[in-house]
């Protein structure tokens, strides 16, 4: 198995604070791998360690063979990693339209991607010239993914995708994660373990800053004794 990303026992601190403390992460190139744990177990840091943004002391992170351990932030995204953050951070004041030409990493991406985008995601065509300020949860949420989409990203790091949507949006944007999903690789972080479930093939759980459990989702999926146990779901 060829695997895109390979983060072997990081070890990430915030100030003074120890929050990954031995996080082992292998991701098949061309799947869908969720980091699943409950809130505050240090997925979101995985994600930010990966992309340099809180870079670990220790431990290793291996991008298409390349160790990009030190490397600052923009570097490593400029190799090919996209980023969706939690809480969207859309430029408000700037339109759709503008938003997309502002991710473009070199010029001429938004034209080369404009197609592929507004067929992921209707809305954003027919919203085009509104501010994001006009937009609704799940819209600004396709505008965050689909900003990610602009430049040449062979890995995307989402973060909580359906947080604060509603059902019908979640499922829209399942369907279009799904269909990304063919061209970039995908790094997922969702609380909803049925949303979760559903979308990848694999699994990392963390808690308490340590990766303590992995494998194929379909095997996690019956496995009600872990899923309670580190998840808290029934």
């Amino acid at each position: 198995m060829e695997y895109i990303l390979d983060v072997q026992n990081i070890h990430t601190f915030i100030g003074q604070y120890h929050i990954l403390q031995g996080v082992d992460v292998r991701v098949p190139k061309g799947s869908i791998v969720a980091l699943l744990g409950r809130n505050g177990a240090g997925k979101t840091t995985t994600l930010k360690s990966i992309l340099g943004l809180t870079p670990p002391r220790e431990g290793r992170v291996t991008y298409e063979g390349r160790d990009v351990q030190g490397m600052r932030s923009f570097d490593i995204a400029a190799l090919g990693i996209g980023f969706v953050p939690e809480h969207r951070a859309i430029f408000r004041d700037l339109t759709v339209e503008e938003n997309l030409k502002i991710a473009e990493r070199v010029k001429g991406d938004y034209l080369r991607k404009r197609d592929f985008i507004y067929e992921l995601f209707p809305d954003l065509k027919r919203l085009i010239a509104l501010p994001g300020t006009s937009l609704s949860g799940g819209q600004q949420q396709m505008l965050a993914i689909a900003r990610a989409l602009v430049a040449d990203n062979r890995l995307l790091l989402i973060d909580e995708p359906s947080e604060g949507l509603a059902p019908v949006i979640i499922e829209h944007m399942m369907s279009a994660i799904r269909q990304l999903s063919k061209e970039s690789t995908v790094i997922l972080v969702e609380q909803n373990f049925l949303v979760a479930s559903q979308l990848a093939e694999y699994y990392v759980i963390i808690e308490e800053g340590r990766s303590v459990k992995s494998g194929a989702m379909k095997e996690l999926v019956n496995d009600k004794a872990a899923i309670h146990r580190y998840l808290g779901a029934a």
